[in-house]
């Protein structure tokens, strides 16, 4: 049996704590390979505060796909499911 394909991965320990978590590979390689990954963090505005343009270039820096056709709340709501 073939072993399947990792992407490069910056923050390790992260990335094996969302996989137990029963995210897929994708979606954690994603989050711990995001600048500040397993940082703690807290002091950042809620997504409704926030711009769009700011909510646009976080979509952006962690990969969403189709983010240039979706509105603000379309925006939140894909960041949220990460």
């Amino acid at each position: 049996m073939a072993k399947e394909k990792r992407p490069s991965i910056k923050n390790e320990e992260q990335y094996e704590a969302l996989r137990d978590k029963g995210m897929s590979q994708e979606k954690a390689a994603r989050i711990a390979n995001t600048e500040d990954s397993g940082k703690k963090g807290g002091k950042a505005k809620p997504y409704e505060e926030r711009t769009k343009e700011d909510i646009y270039e976080q979509a952006k820096s962690i990969g969403i796909e189709g983010r240039s056709s979706m509105n603000k709340k379309e925006l939140i709501e894909a960041l949220r499911k990460g």
